[in-house]
């Protein structure tokens, strides 16, 4: 991906995370976005989602806001610069029983992403393919492997909702608060994420605490009645893209290959002229071992 100054959006899928995703982008990607396209099975909803996008407006600044359009088809979807997918079969639904909400969807999305990716490889995509519906970092890897195009053409975005319940638990409890200027969250966005409390001063114990909270924090809201979708929506999609695209640092997924296979892994990067670049720490033992075992489980998933 080659940085610019402003790039064409194009978002599948207007569900709760694709829309609440659209709105973060319309919001906050003056600077970053020349144009956002949106396309949905339901023409309904899609058209909805033009119309109310296009009329959030400020009083004396009317082109504040970057435009929304249509994408007429699905031949068009990968006319753009970034592809953001956030179709997804089904979500489990409240009180469905289902304990882990994102690899329940894995088998119907992965069909689904799939054929989007093969798509992408006839449209002769040269862009980003930018995955945010779960299980977010399987299905980078199924993607990519459908595709046949560049590896570094898929990105994850899970991981920066993840960092931002850690943050969330480390304000309201004094054994966490190393978090809030030392810590870091690794690997996928579900089961075995890893949270570090701080890279330079590492508490295992403290950390596998806090990691649990982080990730049950979405099934504790669901027993509270309501589908955690907004902090996802903006936290890992709409600001982890626009910091990607600027060039920032930023969570999202990438892929690591060894002798054995692959897999796409979660960790603080950015984009440079260079490429991507991750950051680099020398990481205690106990934290390199958590990593190496999430790592490993990740390349299971086929």
């Amino acid at each position: 991906m080659l940085l610019k100054d402003k790039y064409r959006i194009n978002i599948l899928g207007l569900g709760e995370v694709g829309s609440a995703l659209l709105t973060g982008l319309v919001l906050l990607g003056r600077d970053t976005a020349e144009s956002i396209g949106i396309y949905d099975i339901k023409q309904a909803n899609t058209a909805r989602c033009e119309a109310e996008m296009n009329q959030i407006a400020l009083a004396r600044d009317p082109g504040r806001f970057p435009a929304v359009k249509i994408i007429p088809g699905e031949d068009e979807l990968f006319d753009c610069d970034i592809f953001i997918f956030c179709a997804s079969k089904e979500v489990p639904g409240i009180g469905s029983g289902v304990a882990d909400v994102r690899m329940a969807q894995y088998k119907d999305n992965k069909m689904i992403i799939e054929d989007y990716a093969r798509l992408a490889a006839r449209s002769s995509f040269q862009g980003v393919f930018a995955v945010v519906s779960d299980p977010v970092d399987p299905l980078c890897k199924a993607a990519y492997l459908a595709s046949g195009l560049d590896h570094k053409q898929f990105k994850g975005f899970g991981l920066g909702v993840m960092n931002g319940r850690a943050l969330y638990y480390a304000r309201r409890d004094e054994r966490f608060s190393r978090y809030i200027s030392e810590g870091r969250v690794f690997g996928p966005h579900g089961e075995d994420l890893v949270v570090a409390d701080s890279i330079f001063n590492y508490d295992d114990e403290i950390s596998r605490e806090l990691t649990k909270k982080v990730v049950t924090e979405n099934l504790r809201i669901r027993h509270a009645g309501f589908k955690p979708f907004i902090a996802p929506a903006l936290s890992s999609g709409a600001l982890s893209i626009i910091s990607m695209l600027k060039g920032e640092w930023h969570y999202s997924s990438n892929y690591i290959k060894d002798g054995e296979g692959g897999a796409f892994f979660g960790a603080l990067n950015r984009i440079t002229k260079q490429g991507y670049e991750l950051e680099n720490h020398k990481l205690p033992n106990k934290l390199t071992e958590r990593l190496r075992r999430s790592y490993e489980n990740l390349k299971k998933i086929d």
